[in-house]
C-alpha cells in the first residue's frame, strides 16, 4: 500500500517556536514531527521549518525533495516515489499553505492520479486571512497571483480586474514582490475609480501585522503618516468595485 501525502502549512514569516505554536495546532506539528520524508520549495527553508517543529529523528536522517518553479514535470514521479513505496510524506511550502499559489499542486495532482490519499492539515493561509480581515465580499472572490510588472500592462490588468469586480460583485486578490508594493499601491490609486475599495494586508500573523481598507478617494486624501509602510513586507492587495 502507498503512504499518505500530508499537506502541512508553514508559518507566514520567520519566527521562533512560539510563532509556530501560535499558528499551527499541536496535532499538525506532531504529524510533521514524525515524518521522515518531505517535499518543499527549498531544502534549506524546509529544514528551518523542521527545526521549529522538533522532528522525532535527526534532521540529517530526513529525506527532502525539492519542488519549485524550476522543477521539470518529469521529476514529479520521482518525488512521489517514496510515498508510492509506502512511506508517509509531507508537502510543505516556504510560507503558508502548500499547493495554494504554490508549485506543490503538481505533486498533489499526481498523487490523486496514483490513488494516494491526500490529507490537508490546518494552518495559516494569507489569502483567506486577508479576505477575512478586509471587510470586502467574502462570498465571491478570486485570487490572481502576480500581476504584470510592466507599468502599462499592470494598469490595463487592474482596470480589467476592477471591471470584473464591478460586474460580478467579486473581490479580487493579488500579490506583489515586496519591493514593488509601493508601485502596486500607486498603480491602484491611479487606475481605479474613486469609489473602489482597496485593502492592503501585510505581515499577517506576525508582530507587525497590518490590514487597512479604504476607498481610492479616501486613500488619496489620507495623510502619508496614516498610510501603512509598504516597503519589503509580504503583502496581499484586495479590491472591490
Amino acid at each position: 500500500m502507498s503512504g499518505i501525502l500530508y499537506l502541512i502549512p508553514n508559518t507566514l514569516g520567520d519566527g521562533d517556536d512560539a510563532a509556530l505554536r501560535a499558528v499551527l495546532p499541536e496535532p499538525v506539528r506532531a504529524t510533521a514531527a514524525r515524518l521522515d520524508y518531505f517535499v518543499g520549495e527549498n531544502a534549506k527553508a524546509t529544514r528551518a521549518f523542521l527545526k521549529r517543529v522538533g522532528p522525532e529523528r535527526p534532521i540529517q536522517q530526513i529525506r527532502i525533495g525539492e519542488l519549485n518553479v524550476q522543477t521539470p514535470a518529469s521529476a514529479i514521479d520521482a518525488l512521489l516515489a517514496p510515498i508510492l513505496a509506502g512511506s508517509d510524506g509531507g508537502l510543505v511550502s516556504d510560507a503558508g499553505c502548500p499547493a495554494v499559489a504554490d508549485p506543490g499542486a503538481l505533486l498533489v495532482r499526481r498523487a490523486h492520479a496514483n490513488g494516494v490519499r491526500v490529507v490537508p492539515l490546518v494552518g495559516p493561509s494569507s489569502i483567506l486571512l486577508a479576505l477575512m480581515a478586509s471587510g470586502l465580499d467574502g462570498q465571491r472572490f478570486a485570487f490572481h497571483g502576480y500581476l504584470p510588472t510592466d507599468a502599462a500592462q499592470r494598469g490595463q490588468r487592474l482596470r480589467e480586474l476592477e471591471r470584473q469586480s464591478r460586474e460580478q460583485r467579486q473581490t479580487q486578490l493579488f500579490i506583489e514582490t515586496p519591493y514593488r508594493n509601493a508601485a502596486m499601491f500607486d498603480a491602484l490609486l491611479a487606475h481605479c475609480a474613486p469609489q473602489t475599495a482597496i485593502c492592503f494586508a501585510a505581515d499577517l500573523t506576525l508582530p507587525g501585522e497590518e490590514v487597512a481598507t479604504r476607498t481610492v478617494a479616501e486613500w488619496k486624501t489620507c495623510p502619508e503618516t496614516q498610510r501603512p509602510a509598504m516597503g519589503k513586507r509580504p503583502a496581499i492587495f484586495l479590491l472591490l468595485a
